[in-house]
């Protein structure tokens, strides 16, 4: 099974490869004309750089011959090196085109080399006219150099023309060529993003018509869902419930009508029952075929329907005593247990629950219905909104007269105002509660059944996290609250 948020990463992966693939192209392309162009800059370059070099060693001479002290020459020697260096970077630019020039400005340098090292001599030997004519013929030499190198570059710029040309051409065709690429990328991406999104919404639109057919009391048309993904599960659970109310309903009339034909006698009572029961399901009735269902379950193999409905009817039995009943801790652990296993069948793996409690603590009452809403209000703002769920940590203790009960959570917390609210018991609404007690009513009743105000806490963390803990007194402060109820 495929999921959603599978089907988006996919989506998210498949456009930054397309990205990618399009800017490795584009940085080839243009890295190689790069590189084409620094290769012939680096041509003149080198043959400029000989005509430098030579104009240098010419005046190095020239400064040795009027001063003729070893700086002096150690400076014109360092000059005719780097003259030689310049020769040997020329000789590796030699092609076709240009291999007589290049021959003769590769003799031209050796040149100018001899006349230098021949002035030099002269000039050790005093003979003084001889290193002049050396002197004259070494800056002849380098005019020569000059002149060979602007024939050289020009004799490059003639064989070069054609590719500069290219390279033009070239880069107007990768233009032309972009543009292609992108409206051809453009369009394979929106007909992947509808192929894509249609992956999503038809399912979503199927089980959405599903819907609104049984919203119309059509119970009997079977829901199809043809996805890979959550709402595949989604479509199955939808159908499951379908068929159950569907069954509820089949099994109602067949009631009515054997009520019918046993009674006829009332039968405008039996008909007004009949329309009761089609618009509400009776709590004790419900509980009966939750009863039924659980045995018919574990007879069939299903152990875990079996205990989940074990659960359901435990709690609904439960429900229907009277709230204002007083009730064992043990009790409200039990009821506690119950609908965390109804809500573990709902959540799986997402809702964890962890239990520190001490046995001893657990004979203390409490009014009935006092821990499941406040367990439940952390599975509705912890739990449910959390892609990974998270953990509900319960521990009771017996601290001398009191025994504490803290409920944990790792979800947003609370904000002051809410909390404020609680605790003043301004906030008396049930807020989605299957109990219908909301979280506020839970502290009016603690301070009512105890006729105590310091009786819960409420802490919220700054990153997060909700920790609620109830200081249950061992005895109350009225043994008449009990009997008042019994007599009730």
């Amino acid at each position: 099974m495929i999921g959603i948020q599978r089907k988006i990463w996919t989506l998210t992966a498949f456009v930054m490869f397309i990205m990618i693939l399009i800017w490795v192209m584009l940085t080839y392309y243009n890295q190689k004309t790069q590189d084409q162009y620094n290769e012939i800059l680096q041509r003149y370059l080198h043959m400029n750089e000989v005509t430098s070099v030579s104009r240098q060693t010419v005046n190095s001479l020239n400064i040795y011959l009027l001063t003729p002290t070893e700086g002096n020459l150690s400076s014109l020697r360092r000059s005719e090196d780097q003259l030689r260096e310049a020769q040997r970077s020329v000789g590796l630019l030699r092609n076709e085109e240009n291999d007589f020039a290049l021959t003769s400005y590769m003799n031209l340098i050796d040149s100018l080399l001899e006349a230098t090292d021949r002035s030099i001599m002269f000039e050790s030997e005093m003979e003084l006219e001889d290193s002049k004519r050396a002197f004259a013929e070494a800056t002849r030499m380098s005019s020569y150099l000059s002149e060979m190198t602007l024939k050289l570059i020009d004799i490059e710029l003639n064989t070069y023309e054609q590719f500069y040309r290219s390279i033009i051409e070239q880069s107007e065709e990768l233009k032309k060529l972009g543009i292609w690429i992108l409206l051809a990328i453009t369009f394979g991406l929106l007909l992947f993003t509808y192929w894509f999104s249609l992956g999503i919404t038809r399912p979503v639109q199927q089980l959405t018509k599903a819907a609104q057919e049984l919203a119309k009391g059509k119970f009997e048309r079977q829901i199809v869902v043809h996805s890979a993904d959550e709402i595949s599960f989604l479509a199955t659970t939808f159908e499951h419930m379908r068929v159950n109310i569907n069954n509820l309903i089949l099994e109602m009339r067949e009631k009515a009508r054997l009520q019918s034909e046993l009674q006829r006698s009332q039968l405008l009572l039996q008909e007004s029952q009949l329309r009761s029961l089609q618009s509400q399901i009776n709590p004790h009735f419900l509980f009966n075929i939750l009863d039924t269902l659980s045995k018919k379950a574990f007879l069939e193999g299903a152990e875990e329907t079996s205990d989940l409905l074990v659960s359901v009817a435990g709690m609904l039995r439960y429900n229907l005593k009277r709230l204002d009943r007083a009730v064992t801790l043990y009790d409200e652990v039990r009821v506690m247990r119950q609908y965390m296993e109804i809500q573990s069948a709902r959540f799986t793996d997402r809702l964890r629950l962890v239990t520190n409690i001490e046995e001893s603590a657990l004979s203390v009452q409490v009014p009935g219905l006092t821990l499941q809403p406040i367990v439940e209000n952390a599975v509705t703002h912890a739990i449910e909104p959390s892609e990974s769920g998270g953990t509900i940590t319960v521990t009771i203790a017996d601290v001398g007269d009191r025994v504490t009960v803290e409920i944990a959570d790792e979800g947003p917390g609370m904000s002051e105002e809410k909390m404020r609210a609680i605790l003043e018991e301004h906030d008396m609404e049930p807020e989605g509660h299957s109990t219908g007690i909301g979280f506020g009513n839970v502290v009016r009743r603690l301070r009512l059944f105890y006729g105590m105000t310091d009786i819960i806490e409420i802490r919220s963390g700054e990153e997060g996290g909700l920790s609620v803990l109830l200081k249950l007194p061992k005895t109350r402060r009225s043994e008449n609250d009990d009997k008042a109820a019994d007599r009730g």
